[in-house]
């Protein structure tokens, strides 16, 4: 009677099939799950091929889970909970921002170096509900001396006050700003620093970032399908 190994080279699944089948088209689905993991194979009267279960039978639910699944489920459940978290804030600065209590901008230059570096995202509270005072650091309209708009800078008031308007210096530069911007200048007193993301926004980065997002989905998606 032909005796034929079934998981040849293994010392933990020691299982044979004795026999032939009368059915040449007769098969055989076997799946051993360990701590080890999961093997298949099917058996046919002319030979035995490594499988997959899953590309024959739903897997119960009781089934043995191998280290490469739990490691699969914990990153999608990372990646699920930071998408929530993100999602989360992103919808409560659209709400805070439709309001006006928050603004946020992205900082272009090094003027404030080491506090805030160029590409940092400050975010702003409105100076009708957060009074700027000395040390505070404020975005303020810079504006020529015919009072055109030349931009917005960001920088720490070291002196003055509203009504005679406030001194303000960049940490990182030698001497104050000659504009001393007053209440109208005023644009917001920053409370929240965040690193680098505005280096994120810029088209070029976008244009990088957007195909590795895409493709990082698609691992996730592919690791998913796997169990």
């Amino acid at each position: 009677m032909t005796r034929r190994e079934i998981f040849e080279g293994s010392d933990t699944e020691e299982v044979w099939v004795e026999g032939q089948s009368n059915d040449s088209e007769s098969k055989v689905l076997l799946t051993i799950s360990n701590h080890n993991g999961e093997r298949t194979v099917l058996i046919t009267p002319q030979e035995i091929v490594e499988s997959k279960s899953k590309l024959f039978v739903q897997a119960p639910p009781e089934r043995i889970v191998t280290p490469q699944q739990l490691r699969q489920k914990k990153m999608q459940t990372i990646v699920r909970n930071t998408g929530y978290v993100l999602s989360a804030v992103l919808l409560t600065f659209s709400a805070l921002s439709v309001t006006g209590f928050v603004k946020a901008r992205i900082v272009l230059t090094g003027s404030m170096e080491p506090t805030i570096k160029a590409g940092d995202v400050v975010i702003l509270a409105n100076p009708q509900n957060v009074e700027p005072k000395v040390g505070d650091i404020v975005a303020y309209t810079a504006r020529r001396f015919s009072g055109e708009s030349v931009g917005t800078f960001t920088h720490r008031i070291i002196g003055g006050d509203y009504d005679n308007g406030f001194t303000v210096q960049g940490d990182n530069n030698p001497n104050p700003d000659v504009q001393k911007p007053g209440r109208n200048d005023i644009s917001g007193v920053v409370f929240l620093i965040i690193p680098f993301i505005g280096r994120l926004l810029t088209p070029k980065a976008m244009i990088i970032l957007i195909p590795c997002i895409v493709g990082l989905w698609l691992v996730i998606d592919t690791l998913r399908n796997e169990n």
